[in-house]
C-alpha cells in the first residue's frame, strides 16, 4: 500500500520549480546557498551573503510505500516530520539521527548516525535514489546505476556538489516500545570489548539487539545502552518533562532497566540536546519547572547558542571573572574499534570535556561500492565518539581542535566536517577523497557555482 496523494506530488513538483527559479535568479557573481531556518552545522562562519534558494516546497514526505518499505521524501524534510509520517505505518528510517531538526538531505550530504548504525550503517546507505540540483542548474536522478559517481560522492559533500531535492529511502518495521538495559562498566576496555562483541554477533546473552550506544562519564564510569523493540504494553518513562534521560543512565548497580515508546526513544536525546542544555540552566530543577516544555528542545538551544556566538556572551562572562576566552570543541570522530580504548584514554587525560557519547557503526555489506568522500573501511567496526563543550583557549587558535585532529589521524580515524576544522589542503585531500571529489565537481559543477568543499569545511586563518 502506498500512502500518498496527488496533492503531495503536485506540491513537490511546484516546490522544485520554485527552487529552480530561485537558482536561476542568483547572479553568477553571488554565492549559492539554501534559505533555511535551522542548521545543525557548528562551524565558525561569517554572516551568510547573497540570497538563499527557495526550499519552501521541499519540506514534506511525498509518499510512503508501506508494503515495499520505502519512502519518497523531500530533501528539506526534517526527521521529526519524517518519523511522524512513518510510525503510524509501523515503520521508521533505518537510521534516525538524534535531533529533530536534522533534515534527510542534510543527514545524507553531511552524514548522520544513531544507535542503529551498528547494524544499519549511515543514513546515506539506505538511499535508493535521489534527485539532486547540481551546479549546472539541472535536477538529475542519481542512484547506484545512474550518475553513480555523483551518488557515491554526495555523502560528506555538504552541498558543494548539489542539493538533494527528493530521496527514496528504505524503511524498516518497528514495534511500539523499546526495552532498555543500561550496563555499567568500571573499565573502558571492558566497555569497548563488550560493545565489539555485540556488534559482531548482534546479540547480548542470546537476545537480538536493536539499538546500541554508550556514554562515558569518566574512566571509571561508563555505560552501554542496549535497546530491544517489544510489543509488550506497560509503563514507560518520560524524559520530555522534569526527568533527564542521560542522568537516568547512571547507577551504582551493574544493570538497570527502562522502557520508552518508540517515538520517545528515537527522540530521547533531543529534549536536553544530549547533555548540552546544562549551560543554559535547564537541568537545574528550579529552572526546569518554569522553563516552558516547548523550549526544551535542541532547536531552541541551538538558537540560544547562535546568539551567544554572535554577541560572544561566554567570552564576556569569562572576562568579568578574570579568565581568558574559551575554545569551542564540538566534534564527532570515527575511531576504529581496536583503537577506541586508546583514544578514550588519551582524550580523558587531555581534553577536559565530559560526558562523551559513543555510537558504534559498520558500513552495510550491501553497499560495497564505497563512499569516496568519507572512506572508512567496509567490514570494520568504528566507534563514533561525540564530545561537545569548551576548553580554556590555548596559544594558537583552535589549539585543542587541532590536537584532536592529529590524534584521530594517528589512530586511522576520521572526523565529521559539521564543525570547525583546521586541516591543510594536502591533509584534507588525503582524508576526504580529494581526487574523487574534484573529478565529480568538474563534471556536475564545471563553473563552480557552488562552494568548494575545502573552502566550506575548513577554517583557514
Amino acid at each position: 500500500m502506498s500512502v500518498a496523494s496527488a496533492d503531495t506530488h503536485v506540491a513537490h513538483a511546484e516546490g522544485v520549480q520554485r527552487l529552480l527559479a530561485s537558482y536561476r535568479a542568483v547572479p553568477e557573481t553571488e554565492p549559492v546557498r539554501l534559505a533555511k531556518p535551522t542548521s545543525n552545522l557548528f562551524r565558525t562562519r561569517t554572516k551568510a551573503q547573497g540570497r538563499g534558494l527557495d526550499t519552501s516546497g521541499l519540506t514534506g514526505v511525498i509518499a510512503i510505500d508501506a508494503q515495499g518499505r520505502t519512502a519518497d521524501v523531500a530533501g528539506m524534510c526534517t526527521y521529526d516530520d519524517l518519523v511522524a509520517a512513518t510510525l503510524p505505518a509501523g515503520l521508521a528510517p533505518l537510521v534516525v539521527p538524534q535531533l529533530k531538526t536534522i533534515t534527510l538531505g542534510g543527514a545524507v550530504t553531511g552524514l548522520g548516525i544513531e544507535s542503529t548504525s551498528f547494524r544499519n550503517g549511515l543514513p546515506h546507505e539506505s538511499v535508493l535514489e535521489m534527485d539532486i540540483l547540481t551546479g549546472t542548474g539541472e535536477v538529475l536522478t542519481a542512484s547506484p546505476t545512474k550518475h553513480a559517481d555523483l551518488f557515491r560522492a554526495f555523502p560528506n559533500s555538504y552541498g558543494t556538489l548539489g542539493y538533494a531535492v527528493r530521496l527514496r529511502i528504505e524503511l524498516e518495521p518497528v514495534k511500539p516500545f523499546v526495552a532498555l538495559r543500561h550496563l555499567r562498566f568500571r573499565s573502558l576496555s571492558d566497555q569497548v570489548t563488550t560493545m565489539g562483541r555485540i556488534v559482531e554477533t548482534g546479540r547480548l546473552n542470546g537476545v537480538a539487539i536493536d539499538y546500541l550506544d554508550g556514554v562515558v562519564f569518566s574512566a571509571e564510569e561508563s555505560y552501554l545502552c542496549i535497546g530491544v523493540q517489544t510489543d509488550t504494553p506497560g509503563a514507560v518513562s518520560d524524559y520530555t518533562g522534569q526527568q533527564i534521560y542521560y542522568r537516568s543512565i547512571q547507577h551504582d548497580n551493574g544493570i538497570t532497566d527502562d522502557r520508552l515508546t518508540i517515538h520517545d526513544y528515537l527522540w530521547r536525546w533531543d529534549t536536553d540536546w544530549f547533555w548540552c542544555s546544562k549551560p543554559f540552566g535547564v537541568q537545574d530543577r528550579r529552572i526546569r519547572r518554569i522553563w516552558p516544555k516547548r523550549y526544551r528542545s535542541s532547536s531552541f538551544y541551538s538558537t540560544l547558542m547562535k546568539y551567544e556566538q554572535r554577541f560572544r556572551i561566554g567570552d564576556r562572562v569569562e572576562k568579568l571573572r578574570g579568565r581568558p576566552p574559551r575554545e569551542r570543541v564540538v566534534q564527532d570522530v570515527e575511531i576504529p574499534l581496536a583503537r577506541c580504548g586508546e583514544y578514550l584514554d588519551w582524550f580523558l587525560s587531555t581534553v577536559p570535556i565530559e560526558p562523551i557519547w559513543l555510537c558504534p557503526l559498520r558500513l552495510r555489506a550491501a553497499n560495497s561500492g564505497g563512499w569516496p568522500l568519507y572512506p572508512i573501511t567496509p567490514n570494520q567496526t568504528y566507534v563514533n565518539v561525540g564530545f561537545w563543550g569548551t576548553v580554556p583557549i590555548g596559544r594558537q587558535e583552535g589549539e585543542t581542535n587541532r590536537l584532536i585532529e592529529r590524534r584521530v589521524t594517528e589512530l586511522d580515524g576520521h572526523k565529521s566536517l559539521y564543525s570547525d576544522s583546521y586541516y591543510s589542503r594536502q591533509e584534507f585531500d588525503e582524508l576526504y577523497g580529494g581526487d574523487s571529489y574534484r573529478a565529480v565537481k568538474k563534471r556536475y559543477d564545471p563553473d563552480s557555482r557552488l562552494l568548494d568543499l575545502y573552502a566550506k569545511a575548513v577554517q583557514r586563518r
